[in-house]
């Protein structure tokens, strides 16, 4: 496998895992740091693969491929959650260091673990329970009421992988493949999360950037939009939060930074509630991400230092960049693929209406509803910010076409 070429004067390799858009929008600021990306992609046209010189292409469950592509870096991280863990100790029997190690990324890879972690560490979380029978999901329903939350605890993303059922005949099918795993091993072996349906006023999400040194540092609180289990919108700062709450979210996800020992960028999901007794705004985790995450892709364009480059100080135990905000407010609008595969003529007409607007394309095929994109607009007029940013991404998606 083709060694990356490193640059003079001693600045590391940095190797990613998954050639995404998570890790090209780590070329950007890898090239202010001076810093080398080796990506393992998955094909030649990958979105990182378009932008990183050296992305040779490589299977991730490989784990001699891994191996032998991980040598030439001097630290490696992830653009995703789903390297097998036989390749996360074979990486680690090497001496490679890993950030976030696979002894927090589990947290992430697995809900079940989280969950129990989480519970551990004391921050507000839905009433849940580990189910692997019928009964055990109808006495968890019947204690919490119905509907409740079903999900696998592992490989699920962007709604994949979650119900809401009315009735454990809603589960059936989930719950006999959990059956057949605990004979065979497969993922579900430990069975399902149950989780109460939770009554929200909205989401929410921290992102955390912490260092193997313990430095942490945090970005405001965001409120995030989401449409069919996809993030469409992203508000920054979240509206109408007292800084008391805001406080309070920030100090858990540090307290579960911190227990975890995440070393680079994690997101802290979260629900505002009402708390049950006194009826003012609380909040309970809903999931964990580690990894630069879509509810900080705001930060690109609207804080000092963004994700992106924090992700990547962190990794490497350089001193965090300040994660202040650059204006009032920034949302980000998501781009979703639409019925129009030719995304450039649009794109120019973006720029031409709205030169303020920063539209960021990650080099992906257009699929309908598959993110490959999303757009960015600071100032002081949340609604006007909303407003553009919701126009650009849905010209780009051909939703408006004026």
């Amino acid at each position: 496998m083709t060694s990356p070429q490193r640059a003079p004067g001693g600045f590391p390799v940095v190797g990613i895992i998954g050639g995404g858009q998570l890790a090209r929008m780590c070329q950007p600021p890898a090239v202010g740091l001076a810093v080398t990306l080796s990506v393992l992609a998955e094909t030649p046209d990958a979105s990182a693969a378009l932008v990183v010189p050296s992305a040779p292409v490589g299977d991730y469950t490989d784990v001699e491929t891994v191996r032998a592509w991980a040598r030439s870096c001097d630290v490696v991280t992830f653009d995703h959650e789903h390297v097998p863990p036989p390749v996360l100790a074979a990486l680690e029997a090497d001496g490679v260091p890993l950030h976030p190690s696979p002894a927090a990324l589990v947290f992430a890879q697995d809900k079940l673990a989280m969950r129990r972690r989480l519970s551990e560490v004391g921050v507000g979380c839905p009433r849940w329970a580990a189910v692997r029978t019928a009964e055990e999901l109808k006495a968890f329903g019947e204690d919490v009421g119905w509907p409740v939350v079903v999900k696998t605890p592992r490989g699920g993303y962007d709604g994949k992988g979650v119900r809401v059922v009315g009735s454990v005949d809603e589960a059936a099918d989930w719950l006999e493949a959990s059956a057949r795993d605990a004979v065979s091993g497969g993922p579900l072996a430990e069975g399902l999360l149950a989780e109460e349906k939770v009554e929200f006023t909205r989401e929410l999400a921290v992102l955390v950037a912490r260092s193997p040194s313990g430095q942490a540092a945090t970005w405001p609180v965001v409120e995030t939009v989401q449409v069919d289990g996809i993030c469409t919108e992203v508000l920054a700062p979240a509206p109408g939060m007292s800084d008391a709450l805001s406080a309070e979210l920030t100090e858990a996800a540090l307290r579960v930074a911190g227990a975890l020992e995440v070393t680079g960028v994690m997101a802290v999901e979260m629900f505002e509630v009402s708390h049950p007794h006194t009826g003012e705004p609380d909040y309970v985790v809903n999931e964990l991400a580690m990894r630069p995450h879509n509810s900080g892709h705001w930060s690109i364009d609207g804080a000092v230092t963004s994700q992106f480059e924090n992700h990547l100080r962190a990794v490497l135990d350089l001193p965090l960049g300040s994660t202040a905000p650059r204006a009032p407010w920034t949302v980000m609008a998501n781009v979703l693929g639409g019925d129009y595969p030719e995304l450039y003529p649009a794109y120019r007409h973006i720029m031409a209406r709205d030169p303020g607007a920063r539209v960021h394309l990650y080099g992906k095929g257009v699929r309908p509803g598959r993110k490959i994109g999303h757009v960015n607009v600071s100032g002081d007029d949340l609604a006007d910010l909303r407003e553009r940013a919701g126009h650009a991404a849905d010209y780009l998606r051909g939703v408006v076409t004026e």
